[in-house]
């Protein structure tokens, strides 16, 4: 990382945390009822939970292109006051630098356990809910295809969801989930 990257996160920082945060904050999300997926629907509520948990106030909308909205293309994403933030690593990154923290009264030993136990959920569960959407056929072919393809007219549904398919089993292959069977995806969670 160059020296001119760090600087304009450092400035982005303190910009940030001058703002105190404001009262018209919006987390963005695809449509609950016929569009989000597994993974998707359990980024949300994280994302709700901590900012519930913060005492911060939020309103929650619902888009069907939220995910074309988002800055990095992932959701859910916030937008407070003129800052839009997206993933929940940002989004805390984004709170506490306006001094609102839950590990504040946490010691180094706490606050390393929970990062570990983070990084699990993130590494274990997050590639797990992914190869079960993306890549179990019956779960593709029954759930993920119809909810993700809901809301474009044919054949962009189509489209859509071989790119963003062929984009979520390119990840899986770095990370080597994409060669695991069903089998070894549920070891994985269990242990």
């Amino acid at each position: 990382m160059s020296a001119n990257v760090l600087l304009t996160e450092s400035v982005g920082v303190e910009i940030q945390g001058a703002e105190p945060w404001p009262e018209n904050a919006t987390l963005f999300q695809t449509f609950e009822e016929e569009q989000i997926l597994l993974p998707d629907n359990v980024s949300s509520l994280a994302v709700q939970a901590f900012l519930h948990m913060n005492g911060l106030d939020f309103s929650v909308t619902s888009r069907s292109n939220a995910e074309a909205m988002s800055p990095t293309g992932q959701i859910p994403f916030i937008k407070a006051g003129d800052f839009v933030v997206a993933e929940m690593d940002h989004i805390i990154s984004f709170v506490s630098s306006k001094g609102i923290s839950l590990v504040k009264n946490l010691d180094d030993s706490q606050r390393s356990d929970m990062r570990a136990y983070m990084s699990l959920v993130n590494n274990v569960l997050g590639n797990a809910e992914l190869y079960l959407t993306w890549l179990d056929e019956v779960t593709l072919n029954t759930v993920t295809k119809p909810r993700f393809g809901s809301v474009y007219p044919w054949p962009l549904d189509i489209i859509l969801t071989y790119q963003k398919q062929k984009q979520v089993v390119k990840k899986l292959k770095a990370l080597g989930w994409a060669e695991k069977s069903l089998e070894e995806v549920y070891t994985e969670v269990e242990n």
